[in-house]
């Protein structure tokens, strides 16, 4: 299966000329969607991690800024793709042009059902951990069954996590200027939370010179292990910024407004991202800060606690923990509406199933993709199965990075007279060092979690045979009168 393949070409071709999806986000509210894809709640949890994993302050920060400068690369990369095909799927669109037909389904196959509903059920479940802190009636187990040697304990938050899903995407389903607006909203408030962390720490903090207690480490092979293994949370932090190019078709002056916003967004996120990290490191001791699981929360216990007392400090955790809800109701908002578009997009070239093709009659937004994903989502957040599935596909999404890459240059290569509205800052070595770095991490993720990472890539293989029955004229006409 070439990228030259004819059939396909002129189906894509005619679908994206003939979108019936209406551009309705602007420079900001895509701007916001970067943001608010990148910022979860990683930021206020992985410092520690990469703390204990290189005992330095100075490799902490140093893990921060490769791991920016890492997927600022493949921001390029993202932008130029982006801006050259502005349609519904990003990714799914890039490498089935760059690469061929079946390697931008296998993304989609991955990405519509592990991906996203594994990433929406792991968010919704996320808020409602936070509204457990605050509520703990939340937490309490309904009851509890055992099935051979496992025990499953199912509570409120389980059921109340998958009606989060179904509520958020519903949302979804209107208009999609209105999902911009409230992701802008969303956005906005997670900034907010950042930048008031920032200034608490600056105007009450109390120094603590962290570097002088750190492990001394000298710099070697050791060491350069230590930073690579750092670098795995925080790429996990700077997760997100590649999924604009999904609701591409929905974009106003895309050509223009695709690279801003990647762009843009991604340096404000590593801006917030060491703005946090000096506050953390100047308030908590070094072996506190590398000893703490909730980072952000313990620092504002610290700045509440020094300056009014304990009751200030706890009405501190519960104003962060509704920050970090808020953050976590943002992420889940943001995957909802760009992870649609990618079934959306296949089922609209006959690659998936029918139904993901429909619109909303009036609002014009993918409700058919969005009901499927959901559904996913909602069984998945029940069943409270899905933090094992979690780690399979953070393997597999960097598997599509340096496969991006490859298309990339593939098609620099290939096609060098297409029309490039915007072209990757330092090619030909931002798309390689983003490649070297994607194929470097997906060895260590493989490394690490070998049984996991095996099944991540069955799970992608096993999209190989509905590929070519969907692609079959043959089956075309039965599918048709299935669905």
């Amino acid at each position: 299966m070439t990228a030259s393949d004819p059939e396909f070409t002129a189906r894509q071709g005619t679908s994206s000329d003939r979108s019936e999806l209406i551009r309705g986000l602007g420079l900001w509210s895509a701007t916001a969607i970067v943001i608010g894809d990148t910022i979860g709640t990683g930021i206020f949890l992985v410092s520690s991690d990469m703390a204990r994993t290189v005992g330095s302050a100075t490799l902490v920060f140093a893990a921060w800024i490769v791991g920016g400068l890492i997927v600022l690369f493949g921001a390029f990369c993202y932008a130029e793709l982006g801006a050259a095909f502005p349609k519904a799927g990003g990714p799914y669109v890039y490498l089935s042009r760059g690469l061929g037909p079946l390697w931008g389904f296998l993304f989609g196959w991955m990405s519509s059902f592990l991906e996203r509903p594994v990433a929406m059920a792991t968010l919704a479940a996320g808020f409602m951990r936070f509204v457990g802190f605050l509520f703990p009636v939340v937490a309490a187990p309904l009851f509890t069954r055992h099935v051979g040697g496992y025990e499953f304990s199912v509570t409120a938050a389980q059921p109340l996590a998958a009606l989060v899903v179904v509520v958020v995407t519903a949302f979804n389903c209107l208009s999609v200027r209105l999902g911009g607006a409230i992701q802008v909203l969303l956005t906005s408030l997670k900034i907010a939370t950042i930048l008031l962390i920032v200034v608490a720490g600056v105007l009450f903090g109390k120094h603590h010179a962290s570097a002088a207690v750190t492990v001394a480490t000298p710099f070697g092979v050791g060491t350069i292990g230590a930073l690579l293994t750092a670098l795995v949370p925080a790429m996990w932090a700077y997760n997100g910024f590649n999924d604009l190019g999904d609701v591409g078709e929905e974009i106003q002056r895309p050509q223009k407004n695709i690279p801003r916003a990647i762009i843009m967004g991604l340096l404000a996120v590593c801006g917030l991202y060491l703005l946090a990290n000096v506050i953390y490191f100047r308030i908590l001791p070094f072996a506190a800060l590398a000893q703490s699981q909730h980072v952000a929360s313990d620092v504002v216990q610290m700045l509440a606690s020094s300056s009014n007392g304990s009751s200030t400090g706890s009405a501190g955790a519960v104003l962060l923990t509704i920050a970090m809800a808020i953050s976590a109701l943002g992420a889940l908002h943001v995957v909802i509406l760009t992870g649609a578009r990618i079934p959306y997009a296949m089922a609209r070239d006959g690659v998936f199933f029918a139904f993901s093709k429909r619109l909303h009659p009036s609002f014009r937004t993918p409700t058919g993709a969005l009901i499927f994903l959901a559904t996913i989502a909602a069984l998945l957040a029940l069943s409270g199965t899905y933090e094992e599935l979690y780690s399979l596909f953070v393997f597999a999404v960097w598997i599509f990075f340096a496969l991006t890459a490859i298309a990339l240059v593939r098609l620099r290569i290939r096609e060098p007279e297409m029309p490039r509205p915007y072209r990757a800052w330092g090619y030909p070595w931002s798309p390689l060092i983003f490649l070297v770095a994607a194929v470097a991490l997906t060895v260590n993720l493989w490394m690490v979690r070998p049984v996991r990472s095996t099944l991540g890539l069955l799970v992608i293989a096993g999209g190989v045979p509905f590929f070519y029955r969907w692609r079959n004229p043959r089956c075309k006409g039965r599918r048709r009168d299935s669905l």
